[in-house]
């Protein structure tokens, strides 16, 4: 099973790396020409857009070092892995689209200020033309890439070249209005463009620490290991799915299943490595822990009384789910989870649950555990 990540972990660097060093190389040839041909033309535009290359060439090696540091073994200090040092690299590129929206707009709003005037030549708007091309290709390539090993850094690098590809455009044609009608609008469109920039860093930058923070698993996800459990039949139920991100496809999970109360220890071993096994290999997802709630087999009463307090649980609209339900008629002891929304306070859900069970059963001993709508 380790072997297996760690190739898997090893080819997906190896895209990453390559794939960064060829944006590398693009962005620098195109920060050469367009510094030249900024230079020669008198345009502030290109300028900024040749140092705009040279950002997005600095991205892709912040790329390259994230992934690097990213894929270095656990160790006593970090035995989960270094994974999530590749979301703090994605935090980097997108503080420097930002810088790099900021910088465009200020540039753009000096030119409005103290406009120069350009002077644009055949071989300068082919240059111009064929560096759009160019970022275009860059952004759809750096996006696919990033998508086919979940590269947060890699899909940010790619919104990042399509936005570039965006002012480049910008620049052209307020180049080509200049040419054909004299009137110079590379300043205005340069300040439109740096506003959606400025827009995408802070929706990338959003993203990025929702990945830090910790967001809700993906739902596909979610349900296949769920379905997979599930498939066992021995498994009523499968609850509680607890999903843990160390970093893109670094995955650790908990889970519980209901099981029939006949199973012995050593029957629910069995099962429970075999589930283990099962979701890693169908998922990737390592499951550190499985755990089991015991469902009443041997006893009518039992399943009538389950039915009756489910009933009651569940015309409550902040309950969302009961599992986990298991009655001892002879000791008079009641236990179940009640998965409960958000909005309502848990402290108070549970002492109004509590109040209804025990008036329906006076002489049981009721336990409900309040459990938090994690996954779907």
């Amino acid at each position: 099973m380790s072997e297996r990540r760690e190739n898997k972990g090893t080819e997906r660097n190896r895209i990453i790396v390559r794939t960064s060093i060829i944006g590398i190389a693009a962005n620098l040839l195109l920060a050469g020409f367009k510094a030249a041909v900024g230079l020669i033309a008198n345009s502030i535009a290109i300028v900024l857009d040749a140092v705009n290359n040279l950002s997005d060439a600095l991205s892709s090696i912040i790329t390259i070092l994230g992934a690097w540091f990213s894929s270095r073994k656990p160790d006593r200090n970090h035995p989960l892995g270094h994974g999530r040092i590749e979301y703090m690299s994605a935090l980097i590129i997108a503080f420097l689209v930002l810088y790099a929206g900021a910088s465009a707009a200020i540039s753009s709003f000096r030119k409005i200020l103290d406009p120069e005037t350009p002077e644009y030549t055949a071989v300068t708007l082919v240059i111009i033309a064929v560096a759009v091309l160019v970022k275009i290709l860059l952004g759809m390539y750096f996006k696919r890439q990033g998508k086919k090993v979940n590269s947060t850094a890699l899909t940010a690098s790619g919104k990042d070249a399509t936005f570039d590809a965006m002012l480049s455009i910008s620049v052209l044609v307020s180049a080509l209005i200049f040419v054909f009608t004299g009137l110079s609008l590379e300043a205005y469109v340069g300040l439109l463009i740096s506003v959606f920039i400025i827009k995408s860093g802070i929706e990338l930058l959003l993203e990025t620490l929702d990945d830090i923070l910790g967001k809700r698993a993906d739902s596909e996800l979610s349900k296949k290991i769920k379905e997979i459990v599930c498939s066992e039949p021995d498994v009523r139920g499968a609850y509680d799915l607890f999903v843990n991100n160390y970093g893109p496809d670094k995955n650790y999970a908990s889970i519980h299943v209901e099981l029939p109360d006949t199973m012995t220890v050593e029957q629910v071993d069995v099962l429970t490595r075999r589930i283990q096994e099962k979701v890693y290999f169908e998922t990737g997802v390592i499951l550190t822990g499985v755990g089991v709630y015991s469902f009443n087999t041997q006893n009518d009463e039992a399943a009538h009384i389950r039915n009756e307090v489910q009933e009651l649980v569940m015309d409550h609209n902040w309950v969302l789910q009961m599992h986990g339900f298991f009655v001892d008629v002879e000791a008079k002891t009641m236990r179940f989870d009640v998965v409960l929304s958000f909005e309502r306070d848990p402290h108070v859900c549970i002492d109004d649950l509590l109040l209804e069970v025990h008036e329906q059963y006076p002489d049981y001993q009721v336990s409900i555990t309040p459990d938090v709508d994690i996954t779907d």
